[in-house]
């Protein structure tokens, strides 16, 4: 049975996205928007541009376009801004980053030369093996007062009513919770205190919320998912979401995982290694920032596998992770998975997965997607952790009470069910008579 919609407030013919870190996934976004724009490619990968959904039941061959399921802004209206803590314009983003074609560069250049990403906030010992040039100075206090600023100004500049803040930044060392991240008013207290505890991330993410801007969260950092930022977004009426891309092998993870699960099938180890060659990989070469990453990338298995449920099939499972730096492969990154699994009586077998794939290319679509499905929740009037959104993140972001859904094919269903149930439309349930079951979500 459908349900009233959502009172959706109709999508801003110009939408700004706000990036900070505007290094190589934040400039091949802006670059593969700017090249479809201009019919030199199409945004696949993104589902808010090529995704069909399935609406009422399958004999009634309903399968529009998201795009024109729900208002979305169009691809012309995207206006793009950000920070970074190197000089240059999106055109030397892009080419230094070497990932897209030159030649593509070149014919949208004079577009990504007009982009200059503002001084990042930066402190080194959060990214020990960066050596910023283009920094904000002063405390972190000075540094959220002059991003509150900057998205001021950007939405000014542009004539722009509505932005979102997109987090593209390198990955920061781990932090544990500390009291400063516990309530607002200790939270505030900290940036006044220029408290080391306060990252470079969550200067980010408290400046969106206090401007009212959607955050999300492409990285492993910790950010709006502390405690003081959540209640600042829920009482400021912000959607937040995160965190860390779901991009290469932990896609993959996603995937075959709910499989042995569904299947019944037993699982002794999973060793996972990568190789990768850019500045990502150069940052995560430092122990302390991968184990930011590891938390994220480890969290999965658990989850999806359910050993407390399942002990006699995962409750041993060895899992491992391993990231290496190594420059020759650029964005080419390799991602090596082997799984030893065991079936019938015990007995075992093996699966291996190689998967050569190209890390910003994998997240672009990501950061498009995120910036129009948030900008829609805002415009649903929606607040908070938007788990909704899940689909998109390594780690996602849940209230305290739950765990998070990693499963990818649980977490398209919510994505969709999500949709249908702002526009009014009946969710599909794949429940049904033998001769009109629900079938597929497609």
């Amino acid at each position: 049975m459908a349900n009233k919609p959502r009172a959706i407030a109709p999508a801003p013919q110009k939408l700004g996205v706000l990036l900070p870190g505007m290094g190589a996934v934040a400039s091949t976004f802006v670059a593969g928007v700017l090249a479809v724009r201009n019919g030199l490619g199409e945004p696949v990968g993104s589902i808010t541009q090529l995704g069909r959904i399935r609406l009422g039941k399958r004999t009634e061959k309903r399968n529009p376009l998201i795009k024109e399921f729900v208002p979305l802004t169009d691809l012309s209206g995207l206006v793009f801004g950000g920070w970074d803590i190197f000089g240059g314009n999106l055109y030397d983003a892009c080419t230094t980053a070497e990932v897209l074609d030159q030649r593509l560069i070149d014919k949208i250049g004079d577009e990504l030369r007009t982009i200059e990403p503002m001084p990042g906030a930066f402190d080194p010992s959060y990214v020990k093996r960066l050596n910023g040039t283009h920094m904000k100075p002063g405390t972190r206090r000075d540094w959220a007062e002059a991003v509150r600023a900057d998205i001021r100004k950007f939405k000014a500049d542009h004539g722009l009513e509505q932005a979102v803040m997109i987090n593209c930044c390198s990955t920061e060392v781990y932090r544990e919770l500390t009291d400063a991240h516990r309530t607002i008013e200790a939270f505030e207290r900290a940036l006044d205190e220029n408290d080391s505890n306060i990252s470079p991330a969550m200067v980010y993410a408290y400046s969106a919320i206090m401007e009212g801007v959607p955050y999300a969260n492409g990285t492993p950092n910790r950010a709006a998912d502390v405690p003081a930022l959540l209640e600042l977004a829920a009482q400021r009426g912000v959607p937040v979401c995160g965190k860390d891309y779901k991009t290469g092998q932990t896609l993959v993870k996603t995937v075959l995982s709910p499989m042995f699960k569904a299947r019944a099938l037993g699982v002794r180890g999973w060793f996972s290694t990568n190789i990768l060659g850019n500045r990502d990989g150069e940052v995560l070469d430092e122990p302390e920032n991968f184990k930011s990453k590891e938390v994220t990338k480890l969290g999965v298995l658990d989850t999806i596998l359910q050993p407390d449920l399942y002990p006699s099939l995962y409750g041993d499972l060895y899992h491992k992770v391993r990231i290496n730096y190594y420059p020759p492969r650029g964005d080419a990154k390799e991602g090596w998975d082997n799984i030893d699994i065991f079936g019938w009586l015990g007995y075992p077998m093996q699966i291996k997965v190689d998967f050569l794939c190209r890390d910003s290319i994998l997240a672009a679509p990501i950061v498009l997607d995120l910036a129009l499905f948030l900008n829609l929740a805002q415009r649903a009037k929606m607040k908070g952790i938007q788990e909704w959104l899940s689909f998109y993140f390594k780690s996602p972001m849940t209230a305290a009470e739950v765990y998070p859904e990693h499963d990818l094919f649980i977490q398209q269903k919510k994505l969709k069910n999500n949709l249908r149930h702002m526009m009014g439309e009946e969710l599909i349930t794949h429940l049904g008579t033998e001769y009109y079951d629900e079938g597929t979500d497609e």
